[in-house]
């Protein structure tokens, strides 16, 4: 199916590590369901059973030699699979297809952060994704410093799973991730919009609906 068929609406959610946005997709799940709505919920690296298996290794703590451009194509394997067997056909059967991460955050990530630069990003990504854009990226953003603060807390709280490899960078890696995600708001601001995380969850739930919501109207009067 080509992106031009699809029915459905595409959100996805990004943010530094720490930022709420995990808890944020859940709380706008809920509300879209609660609205009478199908929803799809995934997560990357991951969504899939296959994409699980590439999350292990991604995340992995045990796994610091992983060189970037090894962390970059698997990012992409998992995607890939993600688009081919979940999303693509959520979007098809009209459903709002909701993600935690995705291309955006392998240009943060991977293309600042790990200095690969966007282009070899973006090659990739016409193959793994078939030109598949959000609708709407919503962007919870916070200080690095409290993200990191609040994914350390999060790790000890469950000290047998072991996905800290990416929260264990050195803090030089954080900020540029960051600061990537503004130029990126800056650049796309009708896509990508920027909420502040630094507030109790049920208002910034409020601030992510408020784009939602617009995205919804829009998307009824079309």
């Amino acid at each position: 199916m080509s992106t031009t068929e699809r029915r459905g609406l595409f959100i996805t959610l990004e943010g530094p590590d720490g930022s709420g946005k995990s808890t944020q997709m859940r709380m706008l799940g809920e509300r879209l369901r609660g609205e009478g709505r199908a929803v799809l919920e995934s997560a990357e690296p991951g969504g899939t059973p296959i994409g699980m298996q590439v999350r292990r290794i991604l995340l992995d703590p045990a796994n610091q030699e992983l060189c970037p451009t090894t962390e970059l194509l698997l990012m992409f394997a998992a995607r890939a699979q993600n688009v081919e067997q979940w999303i693509l056909p959520a979007l098809a059967a009209g459903k709002v297809v909701l993600s935690d991460r995705f291309t955006d955050s392998t240009l943060v990530y991977q293309g600042a952060g790990r200095g690969l630069g966007p282009d070899v990003v973006k090659q990739i990504d016409r193959i793994a994704c078939h030109g598949l854009v959000p609708d709407l990226t919503i962007c919870v953003d916070i200080d690095t410093e409290s993200g990191l603060a609040r994914a350390h807390a999060r790790n000890l709280e469950r000290p047998g799973r072991k996905e800290s490899r990416l929260d264990e960078q050195a803090i030089e890696f954080h900020h540029k991730a960051r600061a990537a995600y503004h130029r990126l708001a800056e650049a796309e601001p009708d896509r990508v919009k920027l909420v502040q995380g630094d507030a109790a969850p049920e208002v910034v739930a409020e601030r992510v609906w408020q784009h939602v919501s617009s995205l919804l109207r829009s998307a009824a009067g079309a």
